[in-house]
């Protein structure tokens, strides 16, 4: 697709990057991108997708606006509340960028719909805060062969990993089975509101470099951002020969719906820095659960709590058996969202009643022990 003149007068600045210039420009004006949830993540993601010329943009949404949205997703005035968000954003996507197509969904995403949704869309971004639809996605896009960028956030930490068709892991491999409950939304457990921000303009800069060919995508890598250390981190992750939709004997082999699960609702505690200080010191007599911090080596040997070991949480899916299935063990970060993926993970393994410190370390230090440092 060649670019008219009023498509090369905006689009100056991508030009004039060598990396991208005509050919790059072209490719984004000729992609058809489908995102997943017009919240916090889809908001910046589909701005900057709009922005760049991204051709056909999906903005697929069952929601209505909020009151209580406008505080993080950007996409929104106050005058769109009670709108559905598929049809507000695309009218703000239209009016930023009259040269592209935007297409809304205003649909509830299912197993049944998901193929016919897909086949439109060359790249789906994910920015879901449902398990159950974030895996519908990534099932989905392993059987039919799309390219996904997902993204997820929880307080002030935010994920971001990248899977592309036959060339690294997907998100089962890293959270091998779904448990719709434990992971809370934001209405729950709250969230910074530039955080989604952050991430899904990450999201968006992935996308574009998935479409034009530049740059090196987070393929293999899952990558985590902690805003109030202001710090990102990276972990590597392996494709899983024993993944039930990638692997070599995949037990997936078409989208469904995963149902939630009543085990998995009460199956993560939620302890705050006093909890389980006292169930610390009730156990003293007897035998304290254990501590299984999920923080960076180098983190952890800045300080931790007494007796805690030290598994970090992109070993945690190969270092499992270590922690006895009945045990009742208490995940811990810096802030709570690792810890929390942690939980998630166990409890997808079989470990009973596993244990989230809300807050993380941070909250211990400011509610127990102000002198336990913390990186």
């Amino acid at each position: 697709m060649s670019l008219n003149a009023a498509e090369r007068a905006r689009y100056q600045r991508h030009l004039a990057l060598r990396e991208i210039g005509v050919a790059g420009q072209e490719k984004l004006k000729a992609a058809r991108v489908l995102i997943v949830g017009a919240g916090g993540l889809g908001s910046p993601g589909a701005l900057y997708l709009a922005a760049a010329g991204c051709g056909t943009l999906g903005l697929l949404d069952c929601d209505r606006v909020d009151v209580s949205n406008l505080q993080r997703q950007v996409l929104f005035d106050t005058a769109g509340v009670s709108r559905p968000k598929a049809e507000a954003g695309g009218e703000r996507l239209a009016a930023l960028n009259p040269e592209i197509r935007i297409v809304p969904h205003v649909l509830e995403l299912k197993a049944a719909n998901v193929r016919e949704l897909l086949e439109g869309y060359d790249l789906v971004l994910d920015g879901t805060d449902r398990l159950a639809t974030r895996y519908l996605v990534n099932d989905a896009c392993v059987l039919f062969g799309k390219p996904l960028v997902t993204a997820a956030i929880h307080r002030f930490e935010g994920q971001l990993m990248t899977y592309v068709p036959g060339r690294g892991p997907c998100y089962r491999c890293l959270f091998p089975d779904a448990a719709d409950a434990p992971v809370p939304n934001c209405a729950e457990a709250g969230v910074l509101g530039v955080l989604p921000g952050v991430m899904g303009t990450l999201q968006a800069t992935e996308a574009i470099k998935l479409i034009t060919g530049v740059g090196e995508p987070l393929i293999g890598r899952l990558l985590v951002y902690d805003a109030l250390a202001m710090q990102f981190g990276e972990f590597r992750v392996a494709r899983r020969s024993d993944c039930a939709v990638c692997g070599a004997a995949p037990t997936i082999t078409v989208p469904r719906d995963e149902a939630p699960r009543a085990a998995a609702v009460a199956g993560v505690r939620r302890l705050s820095a006093a909890a389980l200080d006292a169930l610390l010191h009730a156990a003293a007599a007897t035998a304290a659960p254990p501590l299984i911090d999920v923080r960076e080596v180098w983190e952890f040997d800045t300080g931790h709590l007494p007796g805690a070991i030290n598994i970090p949480v992109g070993e945690l899916p190969a270092r499992l058996a270590e922690i006895a299935p009945d045990s009742a063990p208490v995940f811990i970060c810096r802030s709570g969202g690792r810890s929390l993926a942690a939980c998630n993970m166990a409890l997808a393994a079989g470990v009973t009643s596993p244990a989230n410190l809300e807050g993380g370390l941070l909250a211990w230090a400011a509610r127990i022990d102000p002198g336990l440092p913390v990186a």
